[in-house]
């Protein structure tokens, strides 16, 4: 059971949603069950939102669900004072405002029946069906009593494996943390602060993925209310005072009515408000906020060439923002989400972002996988092929959790990889060499290819070929690649027995390339892999399996044994770094870890890793906690006296024209060499961009990051200590 009372943040919700009197369906619940031959007065609300959406649904069932929630709930209240029947109420009519189907809202009229009262859930099935209890058994929590600290992980675990197979699960689910976090101004501050941050890294990434933007947009601004209460107000009053700078939204709506009137296209434009959290980053990123800043124009069309013809008038009468552009239509979202984004700007100068879809795709973006009703149900009849349901919300990002959850049996593991999982909010897709595709988050090396594509097997895995070029495992892959995994051909084993390198360098970077056996040659054991890959993977299925067989093979952490010589100063292995000295053997190879790139005067420390060499670190990174985890010991590094020096910097910028002209200026003004340079593609109009950098000096380190940050537009410039996850 939950607490609820009003919450702060109540005044975000979404214009047009009905409003909820809690008092009201009190007193209709208190009345108890009508007669039989209409439904009880307290669902006559859920029933029009629903005939909205389903004019043939039948509501006997929805009256007969209501009757045995409300007499199993009798006597409860919430901590508000309302009944409790109110909550489960006020959840259905949340996913039937969204057109969730029949069978969706009988389970959650009954979704804490089995959790809070004694209905069992055979009683459930003999009342209502096989589909029903299982989506009321998805979201019943699993008792404290039973699983202690570790009911919420292992409910959220119980919870997402009931999604794999039924989807309405979590719909359920969101729909009543949202009803939660409108009224949890009862709870105390330091519960409610619990509850918002459970809610921000696991929910609204779900709801997210799920494509459920009516609920996640609403759940943003009500966490923002709780965790940051002072900006949330700041927000607040921002939008009240409404900037009147340059013309409005309502103005420019009119000029696109009559733009696409005298085109003879028939469109619906409307003006979409921004939300508060939207509000919120729009105002840090643009500073003084305009008119048009407030909102979007959304333009609501029949068919999908409706939307091209519409983005070509505007495109034709007003002037656009090319760099603002984006098509979801023809490579949709990974959550199903359809639309045509545009920015166009008018006489005067102002600008304003169009999104252009039809109306299905409207109601797809707002409701995600609610709006597909039931998704098992067969088509004209026809059963799906081989037994399987033919499920399109099943995708690859679920999939992909469904898979590693299973590797995590530490209830702990599973809650912090579950949050990493979900915080890695964009996919790509990328296609083996032998057929099909992968799906990865963005950031995925070779690494998660080829535990994506091969499980376990890809503990041999000694190399990879990128759009038909060798890379080493460490390689960042980007949407669209074709990869192509080399594996050896003999048994996996612990690299201490079988020498060679795992297909990756130090920590640092990239190794040496290993295209697999030579014709001609005995093949030895696969090595497996190495400490060094964990730095290379970002999927958690990767991780889990990286470190499961690290821990199953303690021998392939120890350090090959050499015989002790005199220390010498010892070059490091890539052309123009600085000196180091290291207290190792003179054939040693010394590499500068490309994880933290150590410049003077930085503190540094060095290990051993496999096949002999040396990687350096700088003493705060996080390579050197994990390789004293393994039991490695560190090697006495200090510098040499060459002051020259090469280091990897991050900037982070707002996209706009000659950016990355006056970033390579400053740069070269700072007397420094650009080794090398990538600049990712815009997202959310933020650019990363990554410079590899080569100084006469490193005492000049400081003065070139702040030229860099000097440039209008850039926002951050920083060291790298570790490879970005985008």
């Amino acid at each position: 059971m939950s607490a609820e009372a009003t919450s702060p943040g109540a005044r975000s919700r979404r214009r047009g949603r009905t409003s909820i009197d809690l008092r009201r369906l009190g007193r209709a619940a208190l009345l108890g069950p009508a007669s039989r031959d209409r439904l009880p007065d307290a669902i006559g609300h859920v029933a029009d939102a629903h005939r909205a959406h389903h004019p043939d649904a039948d509501l006997l069932v929805l009256g007969k669900a209501y009757v045995l929630a409300e007499m199993s709930h009798r006597g409860q209240f919430r901590k508000s004072g309302e009944p409790y029947i109110t909550h489960p109420l006020a959840v259905t009519l949340i996913l039937a405002e969204l057109g969730a189907e029949t069978t969706t809202l009988t389970a959650s009229l009954l979704h804490d029946t089995v959790e809070d009262t004694d209905v069992t859930l055979d009683q459930v099935r003999a009342e209502f069906g096989d589909e029903v209890c299982y989506l009321v058994d998805g979201v019943t929590k699993l008792e404290k009593v039973d699983y202690g600290a570790a009911a919420e992980p292992e409910t959220f675990r119980k919870m997402l494996v009931a999604t794999g197979n039924d989807v309405r699960v979590m719909s359920i689910k969101l729909a009543d943390r949202l009803h939660n976090m409108r009224t949890l101004g009862v709870m105390r501050p330091e519960k409610q602060a619990r509850i918002a941050k459970v809610t921000h890294d696991v929910l609204i990434p779900l709801a997210e993925r799920l494509g459920v933007q009516a609920l996640k947009t609403e759940l943003e601004d009500l966490v923002f209310a709780i965790l940051q209460p002072e900006e949330y107000e700041r927000t607040r009053a921002v939008i009240a005072d409404r900037a009147t700078t340059g013309p409005s939204l309502d103005t420019i709506a009119v000029d696109v009515r009559r733009t696409l009137r005298e085109a003879d296209i028939s469109a619906e434009v409307v003006i979409r408000p921004r939300h508060f959290v939207s509000v919120h980053r729009a105002r840090l990123k643009r500073g003084e906020m305009r008119g048009t800043d407030f909102g979007r124009l959304l333009v609501l069309v029949g068919e999908d060439a409706d939307c091209y013809a519409v983005l070509g008038e505007l495109h034709t009468c007003f002037t656009p923002v090319i760099s603002e552009f984006k098509d979801f239509i023809a490579a949709p979202k990974y959550n199903l989400y359809q639309s045509l984004h545009t920015a166009v700007a008018g006489l005067d100068g102002a600008v304003v972002e169009v999104l252009i879809r039809t109306h299905q795709m409207h109601r797809v973006a707002e409701a995600g996988v609610v709006a597909l009703g039931n998704p098992y149900t067969p088509v004209d009849g026809a059963e799906p092929a081989d037994g399987e349901r033919a499920d399109p919300t099943r995708p690859g990002w679920l999939s992909r959790l469904l898979a590693w959850q299973e590797s995590a049996t530490d209830p702990d593991t599973f809650w912090t990889t579950l949050r990493a999982d979900l915080a890695q909010d964009r996919e790509i897709s990328v296609f083996p060499a032998d057929g099909g595709m992968l799906g990865l988050p963005v950031g995925a090396t070779c690494v998660d290819a080829a535990y994506a594509q091969y499980g376990d097997g890809a503990h041999g895995c000694i190399g990879a070929r990128v759009n038909g070029r060798l890379a080493t495992l460490s390689t960042v892959l980007v949407d669209g690649d074709t990869v192509q995994l080399l594996l050896a051909q003999g048994p996996v084993q612990a690299p201490g027995d079988a020498g060679g390198v795992g297909g990756l360098g130090d920590s640092g970077g990239p190794g040496g390339e290993r295209t697999g056996p030579v014709a001609g040659q005995a093949q030895e054991a696969a090595p497996g892999p190495s400490p060094e890959w964990l730095d290379h993977a970002r999927t958690p299925a990767a991780r889990i399996a990286i470190a499961g067989w690290l821990a199953a093979n303690p021998e392939s952490l120890k350090v090959p044994e050499s015989e002790p010589r005199a220390p010498g100063a010892v070059t490091a292995g890539r052309r123009g770094v600085a000196n180091v000295v290291v207290d190792v053997p003179e054939d040693t190879t010394v590499r500068l870890a490309g994880c933290c790139t150590p410049v003077p005067p930085d503190d540094v420390t060095g290990f051993l890793v496999r096949g002999g060499a040396v990687t350096v670190h700088r003493a705060e990174c996080s390579a050197v906690g994990r390789m004293a985890a393994l039991g490695r010991s560190p090697v006495a590094v200090s510098w040499g006296d060459e002051a020259e020096c090469r280091v990897t910097l991050y900037a982070e910028s707002f996209g706009r024209p000659r950016l990355l002209a006056d970033l390579t200026e400053a740069i070269a003004t700072a007397g420094a060499a650009i080794v090398s340079a990538n600049v990712e593609p815009p997202s959310e109009q933020r650019v990363r961009h990554t410079y590899t950098l080569q100084l006469p000096d490193a005492a000049g380190l400081a003065g070139l990051m702040r030229a860099m940050r000097d440039v209008p537009g850039v926002f951050d410039v920083r060291r790298a200590q570790h490879e970005p996850a985008s």
